[in-house]
């Protein structure tokens, strides 16, 4: 079999992502019936069909979907090599794919990010960052999707390396005149008589929650559940329930909102971060340096500790 073309394979992706040649070509500015012919090789040199055509646009055949897995994969290892070598050619340069956590976006991580892209050393480091769930980031580590994340130590870290980032401390979000915001502290026990307003299923802390409930014999009840803590907080100053959010959240926002935000003292309150990635050596230089960043901004109890690996 013939070498397959890179370029015919990067078109292929496109048109899968966007479903329909003439968008694809649009996007990589060339004719559609162009893609349509590299396409048609790429059919012939393997001697199956690749795409399904109908009245809605093209779908990949399962040979299709085989090959597209494989593409993406090749075209993402391109892309490194070549963010690699650039990243020798002179001073620190490349792209570092950061996954994060709900929680992390919402405390320090996007701080603490703006702070490394402003440092001169890093002028011509670009930084994507994509919230996902802490379940989804360590998935894209060990795909390669992404470079490094950062997530809830609580995570199944298996294969991963990591260093410690930011601590925080949950705490309870609630209304001024709600009978609990008179307290200095609580346990999250002494919450479950009132309506919560949570995150997602599918989230860390509401998976948390709901155990510590379940401790207690206690089933939680929502009034309401909302896709982040701002929205939370909203519903919150609204009298609608009561949340349970971190404190730095909490105090970011709690004053400007006009809610009082009080202080969990379980012990399972108080939540570590971690920066994680497959193998540091194997990371780039910008993944490198973002990672060594991120390590030295935690706090005090976390300075100086070395790659864990699970």
């Amino acid at each position: 079999m013939k070498d397959l073309d890179v370029k015919s394979l990067r078109l292929l992706v496109a048109v899968c992502d966007h479903q329909n040649i003439k968008r694809a070509a649009e996007q990589e500015h060339i004719e559609p019936s162009a893609i349509s012919k590299r396409i048609a090789l790429l059919e012939q040199q393997l001697g199956t069909p690749l795409l399904t055509r109908g009245r809605r646009g093209v779908a990949p055949t399962p040979a299709g979907e085989a090959l597209l897995e494989h593409a993406r994969a090749l075209l993402f290892t391109l892309e490194r090599i070549e963010q690699d070598v650039a990243a020798l050619a002179g001073g620190v340069k490349g792209q570092v794919r950061l996954a994060a956590s709900p929680s992390a976006i919402a405390e320090a991580l996007l701080d603490d990010v703006a702070a490394f892209m402003r440092e001169p050393a890093h002028r011509d480091i670009k930084v994507d960052i994509e919230e996902q769930l802490s379940r989804d980031i360590v998935r894209a580590l060990r795909e390669g999707s992404a470079s490094v994340g950062v997530c809830w130590d609580s995570a199944d870290l298996t294969g991963l390396q990591h260093r410690l980032y930011h601590t925080d401390q949950l705490a309870l979000a609630v209304h001024p005149e709600h009978p609990l915001a008179t307290e200095q502290t609580l346990r999250f026990e002494q919450t479950l008589a009132y309506e919560h307003v949570g995150l997602p299923p599918s989230s860390a802390v509401h998976t948390m929650l709901r155990q510590a409930a379940a401790r207690a014999g206690v089933t939680l009840a929502y009034r309401a559940v909302v896709s982040n803590f701002d929205a939370a907080l909203r519903v919150v100053a609204a009298g609608l329930g009561i949340s349970v959010i971190p404190t730095q959240v909490g105090a970011r926002y709690g004053a400007m909102l006009g809610i009082r935000v009080v202080p969990l003292s379980d012990p399972w309150a108080l939540r570590r971060f971690v920066v994680c990635y497959r193998d540091f050596e194997s990371l780039q230089p910008a993944a490198q340096r973002m990672v060594e960043y991120l390590h030295a901004r935690a706090l005090p109890d976390a300075a100086g500790s070395p790659d864990i690996a699970f």
